[in-house]
């Protein structure tokens, strides 16, 4: 019976207690207030660009290669050498041309003297079978003596247009090899750089194999390749913002100077080669990024001082319609000067904070500064 007593005072304080607090009406959490500049995101027309990437090179490239086998004498040059046009770059063994050249020399002064001894003999029976019409005139000859003159006179005009013909032949055969002694001496096809050295003084060169890389002085070339999809857009002569990555970021304008007539079959892209002007910044082999102008479009934008990054997302803070902030994660796009485009995540004419810097203002109220 206390037991039961006991227990019933206890159920009747814990309901007093349960109906006095019901009673109270729960106090509103105070939202701090925090000061910042803030900005509001708006609705332009950015540029439509067509984007391509590429690397720069030389307007033109050769590969310097033997043309006759032999062993590399000398390599002149090493890599980053400024060379001119007609600059001996390498020597190959010539000993054999040589020697064959020397050869073909001396079989054209053989014909040669030959031809000369032809042709004083065909001038003799000229000579004599003139002196023979005439005695034929005045009866003083038989005809057979006229006709053994006659075919010596034709038989020595046959030898020396013979003659005459192995002299071409001999003479052909000295300029071949001079022309093959040449080829053992490699020029530099233009005023430029070497920029690659493939080959050195006793190994064996051979036709094709290359042994040198000469780059052309003066202006340089981006060659970016354009998707199929967008090369309807560029043309010849069109102008073309230029980015190039290195220790020092380079913007230029460049031209259009040539456009592929064919698609790679692999990749589905066209090269397109872009003349850049001269600058000292740049080098063959850098990299760069070129954007073609195709109209205009309606973009999000906003102050890339007002992103925030939070590890790997850019974030923004976005006040409500009460002024509070919350933490917004953005899809950003290309930036255009001190503006960004956001893809997604923001409306416009939304509000901002900008320049948030470390601070955290997500779930204050933001009086907005001057």
């Amino acid at each position: 019976m206390k037991k039961m007593f006991t227990s019933c005072l206890l159920a009747v304080s814990a309901a007093m207690m349960g109906g006095c607090h019901g009673n109270e009406s729960a106090a509103p959490a105070a939202v701090q207030t925090a000061q910042a500049r803030v900005v509001e995101s708006q609705q332009q027309q950015v540029p439509l660009n067509v984007r391509a990437t590429g690397t720069v090179h030389a307007r033109q490239t050769a590969v310097v290669s033997a043309q006759v086998m032999g062993r590399i004498q000398q390599v002149l040059v090493r890599e980053g050498d400024s060379v001119r046009a007609g600059q001996t770059l390498v020597l190959l063994d010539d000993a054999a041309l040589r020697a064959s050249a020397d050869q073909a020399q001396a079989g054209v002064k053989a014909a040669q003297d030959e031809q000369a001894a032809a042709q004083t003999d065909a001038k003799l029976a000229a000579s004599t079978l003139d002196r023979y019409r005439q005695l034929q005139g005045e009866k003083s000859v038989s005809p057979q003596e006229m006709d053994e003159v006659a075919q010596r006179a034709a038989a020595s005009a046959a030898r020396l247009e013979a003659v005459r013909a192995q002299t071409d032949a001999a003479r052909s055969q000295e300029s071949g090899a001079h022309t093959m002694l040449g080829y053992t001496r490699l020029l530099a096809p233009f005023s430029g750089v070497v920029t690659a050295r493939m080959a050195d003084p006793g190994t064996l060169a051979s036709p094709g194999v290359p042994l040198l890389q000469v780059d052309q002085a003066g202006a340089l070339q981006l060659q970016a390749t354009v998707d199929e999809s967008a090369i309807g857009a560029i043309h010849k002569g069109m102008k073309a913002q230029v980015a190039i990555d290195g220790g020092n970021s380079t913007s230029l304008t460049g031209t259009v100077a040539e456009i592929d007539p064919a698609a790679d079959p692999a990749s589905h892209s066209f090269l397109v080669k872009i003349d850049l002007p001269p600058s000292s910044q740049l080098r063959a082999g850098m990299y760069g990024t070129a954007e073609f102008a195709n109209g205009v479009r309606q973009a999000i934008l906003i102050p890339r001082s007002a992103v925030v990054m939070r590890g790997s997302l850019a974030c923004a803070y976005v006040l409500d319609s009460q002024g509070i902030a919350q933490l917004r994660s953005l899809t950003l796009g290309v930036t255009q000067g001190d503006l960004v485009e956001v893809l997604s995540g923001i409306s416009p004419g939304e509000r901002l904070v900008d320049a948030p810097s470390d601070r955290d203002f997500a779930g204050k109220r933001i009086e907005a500064l001057p």
